[in-house]
């Protein structure tokens, strides 16, 4: 299901981008003079790059925060949420934003918008992605008209740190990709006998496999072992991973370390061109919020760092040439704020104790319901208690975990929605009920404020 002119763009353009990278900077891994790469599941060649052994993404976001400091043009708003987008005659005109501190709404116009939120993985019950990971962008451009697409693809990380106590901690496909091994509680490798690339199957493949073994055992988890290794190179090529382990009493030199599957990445999003241009006239987006299509239907592993460096460079530029062709000065009407901007005193704001609830609540079912895998009954249950929370949270509140509830709810939504229409299993998205393709398996699903449809 990859746009093959998306993908094109992303291997032709990213080299750049990784230069670029270290003429800021950057500092990713050398032997000798070289730069060093890693192989990750379902990749034929070695072509990862990495930083410090396994601090990948945290070198990148030092380069380009210290980029962004360095530059006096860029203002920031620290500790702020992002409500909603303001749409004037069919455009996007600037955003609403609430400084939850001073429980105030500001108002930001602008002729262009960039949408950058990240993912949606904190509506599931397991993942590896940071708290504000909610879905927020998705669920803006959606209520502001644009179409959302391919959201039925949840990619589910196999290999999360398992530990009570602990974060579910990504535990890096290198490891497998250095030779890590998957075994059950029994001790037993198991990847045999789900495919013939065992530990460097491509991830749905790997995340179902650990799953069925879990149900097969009985288990809540199983191993991943890389005490076979030499322990100095383990040290040296995951430092990161070594330390968190050791914190949390796992020597994973010597014993190996008890992992299960977290959701860790969204393939669909926003609906954008080549530009980072959505259908919404104005507003653009970029990353794991964006739909570009060059994940299709299960992203590679490490793309997804490329695709934000080569598709953000793209979105920036094309909304800066945007912008540059509205008129100045022109101020939104009040009728581009959307109806839920004003507050007054005597709204009421859930208790903290009823939002937690349903958060939590929300995560299990969407876990157990649209999971790793789905049928019809469950995504069908799913969607009706949705649709309950989505009425119990309509009335307008000035509090940040109200507001990105609502997110949640809505984006949960399209994701439910979206598997439901898909009869078929493609990639990262897996109905017990209907495991074949599908004869409409190479068509999308695109939401655009009327129902869904497969397209």
């Amino acid at each position: 299901l990859c746009i093959h002119k998306a993908v094109r763009t992303l291997v032709e353009e990213g080299p750049m981008r990784i230069r670029e990278l270290i003429s800021w900077g950057a500092e990713f891994d050398r032997e000798g003079l070289k730069l060093a790469f890693t192989q990750e599941a379902a990749h034929t060649k070695r072509r990862i790059l990495h930083a410090q052994g396994d601090s990948t993404g945290h070198e990148i976001m030092r380069v380009l925060i210290d980029k962004v400091r360095s530059t006096g043009t860029v203002s920031k708003i620290d500790f702020a949420f992002t409500k909603d987008l303001m749409i004037e005659k069919g455009r996007c005109v600037g955003a609403v934003v609430l400084q939850a501190a001073a429980h105030k709404m500001l108002v930001i116009s602008a002729r262009a918008v960039v949408l950058a939120t990240g993912g949606a993985g904190r509506l599931y019950e397991r993942t590896t992605n940071p708290p504000v990971a909610t879905g927020d962008g998705m669920a803006m451009a959606s209520r502001a008209g644009a179409a959302i697409m391919d959201m039925e693809f949840v990619q589910f990380h196999p290999t999360a740190l398992f530990r009570e106590g602990a974060p579910q901690f990504l535990l890096s496909e290198a490891m497998r990709g250095e030779g890590g091994m998957l075994r059950n509680i029994h001790g037993l490798r198991f990847m045999d006998s789900y495919h013939p690339a065992r530990e460097l199957a491509p991830r749905d493949v790997v995340t179902r496999a650990i799953h069925s073994e879990m149900a097969r055992t009985g288990s809540t988890h199983v191993y991943l072992d890389i005490t076979h290794l030499n322990a100095d190179y383990i040290t040296k090529r995951f430092p990161r991973i070594c330390t968190t382990c050791k914190n949390f009493g796992i020597d994973i030199t010597r014993e190996p370390i008890p992992v299960s599957p977290a959701a860790h990445y969204i393939m669909g999003g926003v609906k954008t061109d080549l530009w980072g241009a959505t259908t919404v006239p104005g507003l653009f987006a970029a990353g794991e919020t964006a739909c570009t299509g060059v994940h299709g239907a299960n992203r590679l592993a490490s793309n997804s760092l490329l695709e934000g460096l080569v598709y953000g460079e793209r979105a920036g530029l094309a909304a800066a040439r945007y912008a540059k062709k509205q008129a100045a000065g022109n101020k939104p009407s009040s009728r581009a704020l959307p109806r839920s901007t004003f507050f007054d005193n005597t709204m009421s704001v859930m208790p903290p104790r009823d939002i937690a609830e349903v958060r939590t609540a929300l995560q299990k079912l969407m876990w157990e319901k649209a999971g790793i895998v789905r049928d019809k009954r469950g995504l069908s249950t799913a969607l009706r208690q949705l649709k309950q929370w989505g009425r119990l949270l309509k009335k307008p509140e000035p509090d940040r975990s109200v507001l990105e509830l609502k997110n949640m709810v809505a984006a949960a939504t399209l994701i439910t929605h979206s598997a439901l229409l898909r009869e078929g299993s493609v990639g990262a998205h897996f109905r017990s009920d209907f495991p074949a393709k599908g004869k409409n398996w190479r068509k999308r699903t695109v939401t655009a404020r009327q129902p869904a449809r497969i397209r």
